[in-house]
């Protein structure tokens, strides 16, 4: 397969050209946990979507991880490669995977000795403990696939093999969706089948993608011995591609306990409904914003100032699109969001449309902040980058979601992830400002 030209071919053309593969990767990953949710609500139950819930930011975390050493040493070997320092990119890549190998045998073992206070910790309750620890203790032997999986999505991507990575992770969802099936309905596994189905979905898109490394067109190289400075780049360069994942789990366990607090569990049935939801919208966002990394790291490393502006502008009209599209979902169908997960009682529909309808709103802004934050992660400016994710992901939100309830109650909470979404924008416009001076004087 002809490799894209980052440097050379019209910028049009090559954010087209990643932009289907990059949606496609990020979105079937999210697919692995909406499958779970659409199977589980039917064929568990309203009670077994609130224990998936409460364990999502423990995906949030394994995927996340693989993102901050995969996104964070992938930007930088594209800027190596763009500076014509092949030897540098091997470096960066070598150093990612030491590190994203030990993270995965962390996880499995702190996961194990840790599970009960841990999901103590999350929210579980006698109502859902079974239902937690048959999906959970699976979910923690995933660790190690969750992590080199998106860890490997990145770095393929990079190395200019967009469809490869779309294909690994395709396989992957659709191979999750039927054994999702299968195992749940006819076998009758219930949460263990669900997680099952989602640690070997991932097992296959993970050996896909493992044989990049055994293609013609690979410069994925293994270099002997790099220097530890590089790995504290990959990390720095990479935290904000991790919290970006992470801090959506944060935000979740703490919606889950407000949730708890003010209405039940019948409030976390809805969230987790609402959730899945936005991690679909989130998923496209990311992808948009992938789509535009490896063209924006490349060029920025050649100084080609006009390309970087040519492919934020593409990336903004993309994001611009995709928030309209959802938003009105929200706002037209709010019930049919609901309907699809499961087969809501009248009081489960009384609280979601409402809650559809005022947490949709986020989703115009979400696009455009997920996009900004890649820009900088993408011209070396990780600081801004990172700023962008805390503010939007962890800061704003967490402050919120306590402070709006205490006002208008359970309404607050849905409001929430509204109002953080247009305060990061504005602080993305100011940042972006301050940046257009410094690029301009640079080159």
């Amino acid at each position: 397969m002809k490799k894209a030209n980052l440097l050379e071919e019209p910028v049009k053309k090559l954010f087209l050209r990643y932009l289907m593969p990059s949606i496609s990767a990020t979105l079937v990953t999210s697919i692995y946990i909406l499958a779970d949710t659409l199977m589980i609500g039917r064929g568990v139950g309203a009670i077994g979507i609130a224990a998936l819930n409460l364990l999502l930011p423990l995906y949030s975390l394994f995927f996340g991880t693989g993102l901050l050493f995969g996104v964070g040493g992938g930007v930088l070997l594209s800027i190596s490669k763009g500076k014509g320092d092949e030897h540098g990119a091997r470096e960066y890549f070598t150093a990612a995977l030491c590190m994203a190998a030990a993270a995965g045998v962390f996880y499995v073992t702190a996961g194990h000795l840790l599970f009960d206070p841990v999901t103590k910790f999350l929210g579980r309750n006698e109502t859902m403990d079974l239902y937690v620890r048959e999906y959970g203790r699976i979910l923690v032997w995933g660790a190690p696939v969750f992590l080199l999986s998106s860890f490997l999505q990145a770095f393929v991507r990079n190395d200019r093999a967009p469809k490869l990575a779309m294909t690994a992770v395709i396989t992957g969802g659709v191979t999750n969706v039927l054994l999702d099936y299968i195992f749940i309905f006819p076998m009758n596994m219930g949460m263990a089948g669900a997680a099952a189905a989602t640690v070997i979905g991932s097992c296959l898109t993970l050996g896909i993608l493992l044989t990049h490394f055994f293609s013609k067109g690979s410069s994925l190289k293994i270099a002997l011995g790099f220097k530890w400075r590089k790995a504290g780049e990959i990390v720095v360069n990479g935290l904000s591609s991790f919290l970006l994942e992470t801090c959506s789990g944060i935000v979740m366990f703490l919606f889950n306990r407000q949730l708890l607090a003010y209405v039940g569990d019948l409030g976390v049935v809805v969230y987790g409904i609402i959730s899945n939801s936005a991690l679909i919208v989130a998923s496209i966002n990311n992808g948009i914003s992938q789509a535009s990394q490896p063209i924006l790291a490349m060029n920025y490393g050649a100084g080609k100032m006009e390309r970087l502006k040519e492919t934020r502008r593409m990336g903004e009209l993309a994001a611009c699109v995709a928030g309209v599209l959802f938003v009105g979902v929200g706002m037209l169908f709010p019930a049919m969001v609901t309907e699809a997960f499961v087969k809501p009682a009248n009081e489960i529909l009384g609280m979601s449309v409402p809650a559809v309808r005022i947490y949709f709103l986020s989703f115009l802004p979400m696009g455009f902040n997920i996009l900004i934050s890649t820009w900088f992660q993408s011209v070396l400016n990780p600081g801004k980058a990172l700023f962008i994710c805390l503010m939007r992901g962890l800061i704003l939100s967490s402050v919120l979601v306590f402070l709006l309830p205490m006002a208008f109650g359970v309404i607050g909470i849905w409001t929430v992830m509204p109002v953080s979404e247009f305060l990061t924008l504005g602080i993305c416009l100011v940042l972006l400002k301050e940046k257009k001076s410094v690029l301009t004087e640079k080159f």
